[in-house]
C-alpha cells in the first residue's frame, strides 16, 4: 500500500488540530493591553502546544521518508498517534483557562506521555514491518531522545502533583530537547543516495 495517504491523512489530521487550537484563542473584550496579560497563561499554553505540534509533524514527515510501503498495522498505529495528538488542543484549553492548575497539568502530561509512547509504537511497528536493516533502525540508532522522553513525561506528571511549574519547567524540557531538529533520517537517506 502507497504511503501517500496516510502522509496526506495525517497532515490533515494535524493542521485540524493547530487550527481548534488557534481557535480557542479568544479575542479580550476590551482594547487596552492589559486585557492581554489576562490571556497570558492561555498563549504560554497555545505556544507550547503548537511547538509540541510542530515536533510530531516535523519528525513523522521524516519518519515517512524512511516507508517505502505501509501495511494495516502501520496505518493503525499512526490512528493510535493521531488520537493522543487530537487531545492536546483539550489539554491545552484546560491548563491555559485554569492558569496551569494541578489536575490540568497532569492531564496535559498524560497526554504528551502518550503521544510520545504511540509515535515509540509506530516508529517500532515501521520497524518491523521494514525489516532490521532498513533505513529508519538505521537511523533511529540508540534514539536517546526517544528514550528519554517518557521517564521525562512521568516526572513531570509526579511534579504536576508538588508544583505545577516544575512539572511546566519538565514538558518544556523536553520540547526543547526534541525543537533541535533531528537530522538522523535525513542523513541516512542522503547516505543511501
Amino acid at each position: 500500500m502507497n504511503k501517500g495517504r496516510l502522509e496526506a491523512f495525517s497532515d490533515g489530521v494535524l493542521a485540524i488540530i493547530l487550527t481548534i487550537m488557534v481557535l480557542e484563542l479568544k479575542v479580550p473584550e476590551s482594547a487596552g493591553f492589559e486585557s492581554l496579560l489576562e490571556l497570558f497563561p492561555v498563549f504560554l499554553s497555545y505556544i507550547l502546544s503548537f511547538i509540541y505540534i510542530g515536533i510530531y509533524w516535523n519528525n513523522h514527515h521524516h519518519m515517512m521518508h524512511s516507508v517505502s510501503q505501509v501495511n494495516g498495522k502501520i496505518l493503525w498505529a499512526n490512528l493510535f498517534l493521531l488520537f493522543w495528538l487530537s487531545l492536546v488542543p483539550f489539554a491545552t484549553g484546560w491548563v491555559g483557562e485554569n492558569h496551569f492548575a494541578k489536575a490540568a497539568m497532569t492531564v496535559y502530561g498524560f497526554i504528551l506521555l502518550m503521544a510520545g509512547i504511540s509515535y515509540w509504537i509506530l516508529q517500532s511497528v515501521i520497524v518491523k514491518s521494514q525489516g532490521e536493516n532498513s533505513l529508519l533502525k538505521k537511523a533511529i540508532g540508540k534514539d536517546w531522545k526517544g528514550l528519554s522522553s517518557p521517564p521525562l513525561y512521568i516526572l513531570g506528571i509526579i511534579f504536576s502533583f508538588i508544583n505545577e511549574w516544575l512539572s511546566g519547567a519538565v514538558y518544556i524540557l523536553v520540547a526543547l530537547m526534541w525543537l533541535v531538529p533531528d537530522s538522523r533520517i535525513e542523513r541516512t537517506l542522503i547516505e543511501k543516495e
